[in-house]
């Protein structure tokens, strides 16, 4: 009866732990939901996350009719600036330090078009999670599905607590 009693508690911890392996070793909080995981972003992923987000954001063009937009290197090195510019004063606006506007961003790194608009935010989510965000508010909105928009750049800079302060510019 013990022996019985033994293997069956083996059976339910067995079964249990391979329940908390399809979490993926997230740790529930006190709602019983998932904790928030820090979004770790390596170098080599950068490419790849601009590139997702290039797609993203011309899918939702797309579905609205709207010319998709070619990702662009003078934004994204006004994007890149803005958005570690930002840290370093640790918060999240349209001002760089020296005052600078997005305008004069655009035209410092040589982009030759016109600056349609500048998104920013300062989070811990992923690229995805902050369009959604982005998408869910119609001042920002309006600056994805700018339908003059051309051009595109997309940046990050995170700091080793994890959070993420991410730019979008969008240009003619």
């Amino acid at each position: 009866m013990l022996r019985r009693e033994v293997l069956l508690s083996l059976g339910a911890v067995l079964v249990l732990s391979a329940c908390a392996d399809t979490m993926g070793g997230a740790t529930l909080g006190p709602d019983g939901k998932p904790l928030p995981q820090v979004y770790k972003i390596r170098e080599a992923d950068v490419g790849r996350i601009q590139l997702r987000m290039t797609d993203s954001v011309n899918a939702l063009r797309q579905a609205r009719g709207l010319t998709p937009l070619a990702l662009n290197a003078e934004l994204n090195a006004a994007a890149a600036t803005h958005s570690r510019d930002m840290s370093v004063q640790n918060r999240p606006w349209h001002f760089g330090s020296d005052g600078s506007s997005p305008i004069q961003r655009a035209q410092r790194v040589g982009y030759p078009g016109t600056l349609l608009g500048e998104l920013i935010s300062e989070t811990y989510e992923t690229e995805l999670e902050t369009l959604a965000a982005w998408m869910a508010d119609p001042d920002t909105r309006a600056i994805v599905l700018q339908p003059d928009a051309r051009n595109m750049g997309f940046a990050l800079y995170q700091e080793k607590s994890g959070k993420i302060w991410w730019t979008m510019l969008t240009g003619s």
